[in-house]
């Protein structure tokens, strides 16, 4: 799997930010039958008031304020992205790529490593599924930055608040490109989520979500506490099921996970064609291949369904209009897919409680100006999810 270009723009003066007139919070409950739009209560998020932040004296400067810092903002702003000369979008590869095992450099151990996110990433939440249905919530901690991704990338809440988001309590970063420079002054790569710290040797174990899922899914069963024995028995990567997952995950990735991408990145109208055209290509494979099923591999979930996930609970919500990705929805399109979907996010809640809307809407409506430039946000679709029933 390849890296996310994530790349938000904070300023030791916060912008306003961008202000949302309607929440769906009051209408994803699961309720039989789609919610009408008359009777949502409109409830615009209180614009934020500027504040200048100023580094106490006993504290080093950050990398995104130091005088004098080599200019970093081609890594940082996704603004400043390219694409190939075709006008077609290519994704680098992770840099991190260590494993956690025993007897290694990089051990298995409780409250030893650090797990940064965000809600807004769909590589980033695969992490958190993982962690969650594998029981690891008291030994891996984590933190979630500011959707708010501009000039210096991902931000922590302390340069740019926002709910739900967290302050750095490991590295007291402000930005995530900090972490990345702690763990290599020379980096010169993207800054992305997720981000898995190691707090013994101070630096980075691995960057690249598919491997982590992987480390999540077997190197710390010996650590679960025994309440949650059933939870450490849960193997997302069967191994008679291994070569199946490989191949899904290979086409997938290419053509909806990342394909999305490169439909909303194309600078040209040949380059946006080729992708979409992809994209709804591998939908209707998956379409077929779910029919009748309630997993993509064998009678089990495994990480194929996580990392498909991701992509589509933010499919309707944001790639559709965002990225261009509008020959059909998902609820509309694609019955197979949409009952795959909502049966995971409505009785299972590792997809529930890390899939975030709000956080998921703006940081794709707010960080990518190239795309949007006035910011604004859209208000549906209502509802973000439909209800199972």
């Amino acid at each position: 799997m390849l890296a996310r270009s994530h790349l938000c723009r904070c300023s030791p003066i916060r912008p306003v930010s961008t202000t949302r007139a309607l929440t769906n919070r009051s209408i994803q409950r699961p309720a039989s039958g789609l919610v009408p739009l008359r009777g949502i209560t409109i409830n615009p998020r209180p614009t934020a008031k500027a504040k200048v932040f100023l580094l106490p004296v006993s504290k080093p400067p950050s990398t995104s304020t130091m005088p004098g810092a080599r200019d970093v903002s081609s890594q940082s702003d996704i603004a400043k992205m390219n694409t190939d000369s075709d006008g077609s979008f290519k994704r680098k590869p992770s840099t991190f790529r260590n494993t956690i095992e025993k007897g290694a450099k990089f051990e298995p151990e409780k409250d030893r490593y650090h797990l940064y996110v965000s809600y807004a990433c769909p590589w980033a939440c695969r992490t958190l599924i993982v962690r969650k249905l594998k029981g690891l919530e008291e030994i891996i901690p984590f933190t979630v930055v500011s959707p708010h991704m501009g000039e210096h990338g991902w931000p922590f809440a302390n340069v740019d608040p926002f709910p739900a988001a967290g302050v750095d309590p490991v590295n007291h970063a402000e930005h995530v490109k900090d972490l990345y420079f702690k763990a290599d002054p020379n980096y010169d790569g993207r800054f992305t989520v997720p981000v898995l710290w190691d707090k013994k040797h101070q630096t980075i174990v691995n960057n690249e979500s598919s491997e982590i899922i992987r480390i999540f899914n077997s190197a710390f069963n010996g650590l679960v506490p025994p309440e949650k024995a059933a939870q450490a028995a849960v193997d997302l990567y069967p191994e008679p099921l291994r070569a199946e997952i490989d191949s899904i995950n290979d086409w997938v990735y290419n053509d909806v996970n990342n394909g999305v991408y490169k439909s909303g990145f194309a600078t040209t109208q040949d380059a946006y064609e080729a992708a979409v055209t992809r994209v709804f290509a591998a939908l209707d494979r998956i379409e077929s291949l779910l029919a009748g099923r309630d997993f993509l591999v064998g009678d089990t979930l495994t990480e194929a369904d996580v990392r498909l996930f991701v992509t589509i609970v933010r499919f309707d919500p944001v790639y559709v209009g965002h990225f261009k990705c509008n020959l059909r929805t998902i609820r509309a399109g694609y019955p197979n897919i949409h009952l795959w979907l909502r049966k995971l996010y409505w009785t299972n809640p590792a997809f529930s409680s890390t899939t975030n809307f709000d956080h998921i809407k703006t940081h794709y409506y707010w960080s990518h100006p190239m795309i949007n430039p006035h910011r604004i946000i859209p208000t549906g679709p209502v509802p973000n999810i439909e209800p199972l029933h």
